[in-house]
């Protein structure tokens, strides 16, 4: 599914990537799934994951990028690792 924002967005994962800004929301989910195909998660958490930043909930990403700016998650790796997940709205260029 391809949703437009009227927005670019930016995506982090503290502690694992460097912020990232993408024109497109589907540019910015691939990037994630990407990403966190590269950390050695549980099957549950990367199944999890993978469907919460998947395409076919791009628009559900959407509505929350355009009412709250921002969506979060956190990425737990082992017992004491977390790393948050973030997709933010950014400026327009």
């Amino acid at each position: 599914m391809s949703v437009e924002l009227p927005f670019p967005v930016t995506v982090e994962i503290k502690g694992i990537t460097a912020i990232a800004t993408f024109s497109k929301l589907s540019d910015a989910l691939a990037a994630i799934r990407a990403s966190l195909v590269q950390l050695p998660l549980d099957d549950d958490q990367a199944g999890y994951l993978a469907d919460l930043f998947s395409d076919a909930s791009a628009a559900r990403i959407a509505h929350r990028l355009v009412e709250f700016g921002v969506v979060c998650a956190i990425a737990y790796i082992g017992i004491e690792s977390i790393y948050p997940i973030y997709l933010r709205a950014a400026a327009p260029e």
